[in-house]
């Protein structure tokens, strides 16, 4: 399984510089002056992917999607809570607590079941 998400980042790399290449301005050496954090998304992609492998097997592909959709929903929550990225404030309220809750509560009775 890892032997396939390599092969499938590898050809998308590729088919990413080819793009860039052609389709681009060309001159990778833009990559020097981009801030450093900026550069750990394609680590932190792969481990996403390789994270998941292991989870299907564990709890199974429905389960992994509705971990994955609520983490995505809660880091979303906190990014507009704090307002992070320079995006607009909308404040976390009860109502929104609650949604968050029943989220965690359908994965749990999901997984139950």
């Amino acid at each position: 399984m890892l032997e396939g998400a390599t092969v499938s980042f590898t050809v998308g790399a590729l088919a990413l510089f080819f793009l860039a290449f052609f389709f681009g301005k060309g001159n990778f050496l833009y990559v020097l002056s981009v801030p450093k954090w900026q550069l750990i998304g394609g680590i932190l992609g792969a481990l996403f992917i390789v994270i998941n492998i292991f989870s299907v097997n564990l709890i199974g592909v429905a389960s992994t999607f509705m971990a994955v959709v609520i983490g995505q929903i809660v880091a979303g929550a906190i990014i507009d809570h704090f307002g992070l990225f320079g995006g607009a404030t909308y404040p976390l309220n009860n109502t929104k607590l609650i949604a968050l809750a029943l989220m965690f509560v359908a994965i749990y009775l999901f997984n139950k079941a």
